[in-house]
């Protein structure tokens, strides 16, 4: 299904790349986003809301959004689209709660890794929490790298390897210029080549298809479901991908990170509306799976490629090529926007908890991070942390671009490793960390070992849901899935703390 010449696909990553970097320099001129910890890692700390809830929706829509929003709504009608999109909206707008309230905990902090090791003081929960969340942004890089790949390479012939190696290139390139002002302010732009393109070309394909009527078709989905809260959808798909998104996004330091950077005044108004704006693209996204699954419409999902690739497939069949490549700068200016917010995830992940602080410098990042005043010469020191971080965190990108373009070469040789596979199995290791860190924000007796015991139960969880995920069991990965949560909550709520938490 080449739309485009090697040279034109080509020509395609070369023009992307330049809008990108191009647009990353022009707001980056002032050195505070390059040249220090708070302009570099939290983008000064004072993000407007419009742009914020802009940058939120973009580096939730990624893959999955782009790919198995269309996917099960082909396979599973209304049902798949309800149980695919609304747990992804919840999932941004559970943080309208907690961003706020890690932000008044820790006025002026980085992770919530760093904010577990303040509240527990614990290095050995810091650790298993700064693990979880390295593995999520490397497996977003990963998958982000590896989709992007096949889909330019499939529309355009040139080799997977060579493309993945470009995609990586492009994000890494600007997310080097200035960290997350560089992904906020390029998530605004990709966020209106979305939504331009969408207004374009879903209205255009329905016309082109039928209208409304060859969509209702197509309600049903190829396997013919009959009812959004249909038993078999809802327990082999619902409840999984629920439990799944919602552990996914509290485990992602991508949502953290804007948590810290976004106006504090801000923050619920700006995740109700990063919410939204996310959930008009699967939603409208969805139409395709319908479309695609009317068997008037004769389209089939395209052969020799390991993506869902169902709405690629309707768009292609009822408009002229120039309208496809214009979809496909919709899906990729999706895909970007969570790669390069995964490096700028990552990065703060290392500078901020992973690199070992002098005693002094110790200090000064706990005065910071509560918001407290500095001496004369612990300013002195907060200047040379400005020098070292923006470097740490360039290196930590370069690492994490390098690791995830390697895991991505190692995907593409495993045989049967499906991209909604990989989603559930990281999303099932995030859920991990959903309950207590939820409880350490909100409730003050919570206790180290509590956590240490939960995580240990939790892991024997992890255990069976790869198994069941390995031979394809509905009901190890359903179970496996609750499993993983309840003893996290049970093992949490049996040992409190005999002291509250004192900020």
């Amino acid at each position: 299904m080449n739309i485009l010449t090697q040279s034109q696909g080509y020509i395609f990553l070369l023009a992307f790349g330049i809008l990108m970097i191009g647009l990353t320099i022009i707001v980056s001129k002032n050195k505070i986003w390059t040249d220090s910890q708070v302009g570099f890692l939290k983008a000064g700390s004072n993000v407007k809301w419009g742009i914020g809830s802009f940058s939120i929706a973009a580096s939730w829509i990624w893959a999955p959004a782009l790919f198995v929003s269309v996917q099960k709504s082909y396979e599973l009608g209304l049902s798949g689209m309800f149980w695919f999109t609304i747990p992804n909206i919840v999932a941004i707008v559970i943080f309208a709660f907690l961003a706020p309230k890690i932000r008044k905990r820790l006025p002026g902090g980085y992770t919530l890794p760093d904010w577990i090791r303040y509240r527990f003081k614990d290095e050995r929960i810091h650790k298993i929490y700064l693990f979880i969340f390295f593995w999520y942004q490397i497996m977003a890089i990963t998958v982000q790298i590896f989709v992007g790949g096949l889909l330019i390479s499939f529309l355009t012939g040139i080799s997977l390897d060579i493309v993945m190696i470009i995609l990586s290139i492009i994000s890494l390139s600007y997310a080097l210029i200035s960290g997350l002002r560089a992904s906020i302010v390029t998530d605004f732009l990709q966020m209106i080549m979305i939504y331009g393109v969408g207004i374009i070309i879903i209205p255009w394909t329905i016309y082109e298809g039928g209208g409304f009527a060859a969509i209702s078709k197509g309600f049903g989905g190829i396997q013919h479901i009959d009812s959004i809260m249909n038993p078999g959808v809802v327990y082999s798909f619902g409840i999984v991908t629920s439990i799944g998104l919602i552990a996914g996004s509290i485990s992602d330091q991508q949502y953290w990170q804007r948590s810290f950077a976004i106006n504090k005044g801000s923050l619920a108004k700006s995740f109700i509306w990063g919410g939204i704006l996310f959930g008009i693209v699967p939603i409208t996204l969805s139409v395709l799976g319908f479309m695609g699954a009317n068997p008037d419409l004769n389209v089939s999902m395209p052969v020799g490629v390991e993506l869902p690739m169902i709405g690629v497939a309707v768009v292609g069949k009822l408009l002229p090529t120039w309208a496809t490549i214009l979809f496909v700068v919709m899906l990729m200016s999706g895909l970007s926007s969570t790669l390069d917010s995964g490096f700028a995830a990552g990065a703060s992940l290392y500078a901020i908890d992973a690199v070992k602080l002098s005693k002094l410098e110790k200090e000064v990042m706990s005065k910071e991070r509560l918001g407290q005043d500095l001496t004369n010469d612990e300013d002195i020191i907060k200047k040379e942390l400005d020098r070292k971080t923006p470097m740490r965190a360039r290196q930590a990108m370069i690492g994490l671009a390098i690791i995830g373009l390697i895991m991505a070469l190692i995907v593409e040789y495993v045989p049967n490793f499906t991209l909604d596979i990989l989603w559930w199995i990281f999303n099932a290791i995030a859920s991990m960390a959903v309950v207590p860190t939820v409880l350490g924000l909100f409730w003050d007796k919570l206790s180290a070992k509590g956590i240490l015991l939960g995580f240990a139960g939790s892991f024997l969880g992890i255990i069976i849901f790869i198994y069941g995920s390995a031979i394809n069991n509905t009901n190890m990965i359903v179970f496996s899935a609750i499993f993983i949560i309840m003893i996290s909550l049970i093992m949490n709520l049996l040992f409190p703390s005999k002291e509250r938490f004192q900020e």
